[in-house]
């Protein structure tokens, strides 16, 4: 393992998304944040099939801080039921891996 993780999670505007990740950045939570481009969601919500559009982020973060990420994430989201997921990195470049580890540090 490369000891690093990547948390993603939807969010409903470029501003929100934006808001949360510099936080998370100031916080040393995340190393980093990647902000992705619009997509269309297509769930369930109370009973009723929902389309809109949402703004996934990808979290960059040390194995350490994954739980710590994750529920400031929760913390900070503006959806009753965020997605959050935790996605392992079986390998990572050594000089990033590095990187992530010192900015969180």
């Amino acid at each position: 393992m490369s000891g690093v993780v990547l948390v993603y999670s939807l969010f409903g505007s470029a501003e929100r998304a934006r808001a949360v990740a510099r936080t998370l950045v100031e916080e040393r939570l995340a190393a980093c944040a990647n902000i992705l481009g619009p997509c269309t969601s297509i769930y369930e919500w109370q009973g009723k099939v929902e389309e809109g559009a949402e703004v996934p982020v990808l979290f960059k973060a040390s194995a350490d801080r994954r739980a710590a990420l994750m529920a400031r994430i929760a913390q900070l989201h503006d959806y009753d039921v965020p997605a959050i997921l935790a996605l392992p990195v079986d390998a990572a470049h050594p000089l990033f891996a590095t990187w992530v580890a010192e900015q969180l540090a």
